[in-house]
């Protein structure tokens, strides 16, 4: 028994390690709403510059906040941003995906997927911080510019799925029992692209929250006091070479978060493909 445990857990070490390491942020993100050590938009200048020590565990910044502090409330900041952005990408791509699958070849098909066409020809970075440039800095206008990349990154991965079962013999009865392709789309479908979408769905989680940290290190991402690893990189960027701490620790934080999430993603396809599962066993 003890064998058979010890296998299924090397089988799954990426799921389950990928699992607990991005559960441990999402955790302190939780735990941020109710608890921190310290009030993160408290300045304490006599305190500045505090490399970790028994008050001070991941020591202060340059305005004598403190660094864990402003790392749990900054995981709660990424995570709401590239979750939100992550959910509008499936909630308006999958349907978009579904629909042009459901009329291959047609001018509806081609038109939706002219549009994703027009959407990857940019850089996605560029255009984020275009948009959030136009419309102002902020979490939401964040949210909206990573989530239009989102949409169809996932009306792609449906319609690509979704063609594939359209030839299926079940699809063939339910077409002659008079379903029409809309219900067959959302009962048939749906459900057998499902795993692909959860799977891509932790992968865009985690470049959401590189995108973030990416727009917030330029400024156009979640604006003080509110605190975000991207600006916190910004601001260490001037003092790495007499304070590292301020730059390595919201460095480690997004290096750790989307480890987690692809590791997790990666045995989530483990899980879903028996091919993968089967040569890797």
């Amino acid at each position: 028994m003890s064998n058979i445990s010890i296998r299924d857990f090397w089988i799954y070490r990426n799921l389950i390690f990928g699992f607990l390491l991005s559960l441990s942020f999402v955790l302190v993100a939780l735990l941020s709403y109710v608890w921190t050590p310290f009030d993160v938009t408290q300045i304490d200048i006599a305190n500045k510059l505090k490399t970790p020590n028994q008050i001070y565990w991941l020591g202060t910044d340059h305005f004598g906040r403190d660094i864990l502090s402003m790392i749990m409330v900054g995981a709660r900041t990424s995570i709401a941003v590239a979750l939100v952005a992550v959910g509008i990408g499936i909630i308006i791509g999958t349907p978009l995906g579904l629909l042009s699958a459901s009329k291959k070849g047609g001018w509806l098909d081609e038109l939706i997927m002219r549009g994703n066409d027009l959407v990857f020809a940019f850089p996605s970075l560029v255009i984020a911080i275009l948009i959030t440039a136009v419309f102002g800095a902020g979490a939401l206008n964040a949210i909206i510019a990573i989530g239009i990349f989102n949409i169809p990154v996932f009306a792609r991965i449906t319609r690509g799925a979704a063609l594939t079962i359209w030839e299926r013999e079940f699809i063939l009865a339910a077409k002659v029992a008079g379903k029409s392709t809309t219900r067959i789309s959302y009962e048939h479908i749906l459900p057998n692209v499902m795993n692909l979408l959860i799977v891509q769905g932790t992968i865009q989680f985690s470049l959401g929250i590189l995108a973030e940290a990416g727009l917030s290190y330029v400024g156009l991402g979640a604006q003080p006091p509110m605190p975000s690893w991207g600006r916190m990189l910004a601001d260490a960027q001037t003092m790495v070479s007499f304070a590292p701490h301020l730059a390595i620790i919201p460095g480690t934080a997004i290096i750790l978060t989307v480890l987690g999430l692809n590791l997790m993603g990666d045995g989530l396809r483990d899980i879903f493909d028996p091919k993968l599962r089967n040569s890797r066993s």
